[in-house]
């Protein structure tokens, strides 16, 4: 039985159709619930920046936290979602045997994952919250380069203006600490590197997506990536037992708060959303994140950042709304 499309994240699922308007009719109200649904998740992802500042392990231990921790109850999810249906003995073995290598899929996706927040959670432990946050949003960017590249997928005169504003707008918040020793500098080319990473993640599940569900994708992803994480961790003699409670607890509301419930809300809200919608009110991301730097751990942006950030954050939604 064929299962609904799958997306992780900012594409984890296919937005529902939208009903076309009809003159001299009001359009479709906005279902406040997945509008709350996708609020509620982009501060979610955003408060993980806060979580890994306060963990007592370094960043790719963390990240191995994330996903490990998650990935249990990622499963058990998927089994909910999937029903009786999902779960009957009568499949033939060919069904069985394509289920097995389409999961190995989803494991390789898994990998491509690794890179990004092995990445993007030791860019959030060198440079400001926003400053991550900010240059990870970047994504769809690279999604749209890698489809004209690897799929030959056109894109259109307005993308390419917003892509350029994007990346212009990435160039000054990167040089606005032009300094090669500075933590900062290199706490940003790493946040363009998770960017991309997470571009080729996007990229891959779109090639599964319509034979996986979304808590699918999201739990054998995880499970790929605690594959590739944990013995990274272990080669790089990085600690991976937190000193308290405290770190315990810090490690759990990273996985659940930021990865189940994240991930899970966005995926909820871009079903019942429109696309433009949901894509816009996703750069709120980096805004709650700046926020939250700034109220929790006194991090300052500089005229030069806020200005970089702002064009980035309109490069991004010009590049959207024409893709």
């Amino acid at each position: 039985m064929k299962k609904e499309a799958g997306h992780a994240a900012h594409i984890l699922t296919t937005p529902a159709a939208q009903p076309i308007p009809i003159a001299g009719r009001k359009p479709p109200s906005i279902p406040l619930l997945a509008f709350a649904a996708l609020l509620l998740g982009a501060a979610a992802l955003a408060c993980g920046g806060v979580f890994i500042r306060q963990s007592e392990l370094p960043p790719t231990a963390s990240a191995v936290y994330r996903v490990g921790l998650a990935a249990p109850m990622l499963f058990l999810l998927n089994v909910f979602a999937a029903g009786k249906a999902n779960r009957d003995s009568t499949r033939t073995d060919a069904a069985m045997l394509g289920m097995l290598h389409g999961h190995r899929r989803l494991l390789a996706v898994g990998f491509i994952f690794s890179g990004n927040l092995a990445l993007y959670h030791w860019a959030m432990s060198l440079t400001t919250l926003a400053n991550s946050n900010l240059l990870a949003n970047l994504a769809p960017i690279f999604v749209v380069i890698g489809g004209r590249i690897l799929f030959k997928q056109r894109f259109s005169r307005g993308f390419l203006a917003g892509m350029l504003m994007a990346l212009v707008g990435a160039f000054i918040l990167i040089s606005a600490r032009f300094d090669l020793r500075s933590a900062f500098f290199h706490g940003n080319l790493l946040g363009v590197a998770s960017g991309m990473f997470y571009g080729a993640y996007l990229l891959a599940v779109s090639r599964v997506r319509a034979e996986f569900s979304t808590t699918a994708v999201m739990a054998w992803s995880s499970l790929g990536s605690f594959m590739v994480l944990l013995p990274v961790t272990l080669l790089m003699g990085e600690p991976l037992l937190p000193h308290s409670l405290h770190g315990w607890a810090i490690l759990l509301a990273l996985a659940l708060v930021s990865h189940v419930a994240g991930q899970g809300l966005i995926a909820y809200a871009l079903a019942k959303l429109p696309a433009g919608l949901s894509s816009v009110t996703l750069l709120i991301q980096p805004v709650i994140a700046a926020g939250l730097g700034w109220f929790l751990l006194r991090e300052r942006l500089d005229t030069a950042e806020i200005t970089g950030g702002l064009i980035v954050l309109a490069g991004i939604g010009v590049a959207r709304r024409f893709s």
